[in-house]
């Protein structure tokens, strides 16, 4: 679209910030200067020709600076409450709009209900399909147990729901897939890292241990980490340096 009016960069509102590395000739993407309103990790797929030509005009100013500058531009927006979710996703309710989502592009919603059962095979109830749940969820599971327990994982090739204890949740290591090295060159050694498995995840010390395959890596975390979903993003970070990202297998 930037290159069809003729525009050479492109402005967002993403708290993040770019810069370039004049020792390797890459573009650099970097945590926002307020740490509570970075969204790096939503960023890490950006490649260098897309980083070479953004702009992050908000990267180093906080919230209430930005809200006194759009005041000042009598801007609708300036007392527009901070997004917690995705924003076209009423209320958080994820199945729901995925249901209305496919009413109304005519794709028939398939048939994900079947068993909640806990890691040793027990059966305790049924659900109404498995993209009602994710790693980590403790309310609204539809069952009730003397025991706090928790969604250990999800399987839409059988429609089972597992789920068991906390200690059940952790993990210490991982594959991740698809990997886009933003910063550095992919590595050829293990090196250290600070890795997010979520938005709100505080990063995580680890080791990056190269596979010899394109594309994917293996985090070794110094400590196990709670709810690892296959499917959400893992993103590596260097201090305030995003290294690059993928997907968790």
């Amino acid at each position: 679209m930037a290159d069809a009016v003729g525009a050479w960069q492109v402005a967002t509102g993403h708290y993040a910030r770019v810069r370039h590395d004049e020792r390797s000739g890459r573009y650099q993407l970097l945590r926002a200067a307020d740490p509570a309103k970075d969204q790096t990790y939503f960023l890490f797929g950006l490649t260098q020709a897309q980083l070479a030509r953004t702009l992050f005009p908000l990267g180093e100013m906080a919230k209430p600076a930005v809200r006194e500058l759009a005041r000042g531009f009598d801007l609708a927006v300036a007392e527009k409450g901070d997004s917690q979710e995705i924003c076209f996703v009423p209320n958080g309710d994820y199945a729901a709009f995925l249901s209305a989502y496919m009413k109304e592009t005519g794709v028939p919603e398939p048939a994900t209900h079947g068993e909640i059962v806990t890691s040793d095979g027990r059966t305790l109830g049924e659900h109404a399909g498995v993209h009602h749940f994710t790693v980590g969820q403790r309310r609204g599971l539809g069952i009730a147990t003397g025991e706090p327990l928790y969604v250990i994982r999800t399987d839409p090739a059988t429609q089972r729901v597992t789920v068991g204890g906390d200690e059940e949740l952790r993990r210490g290591s991982f594959f991740a897939c698809e990997v886009n090295w933003v910063s550095i060159a992919a590595p050829e050694e293990p090196i250290a890292a600070t890795v997010k498995i979520r938005n709100k995840h505080q990063a995580a010390p680890a080791t990056l241990q190269p596979t010899g395959e394109p594309g994917r890596i293996e985090v070794i975390f110094a400590e196990p980490q709670r709810a690892v979903t296959p499917g959400q993003a893992a993103v590596f970070y260097d201090a305030d340096l995003v290294l690059g990202g993928g997907w968790i297998e």
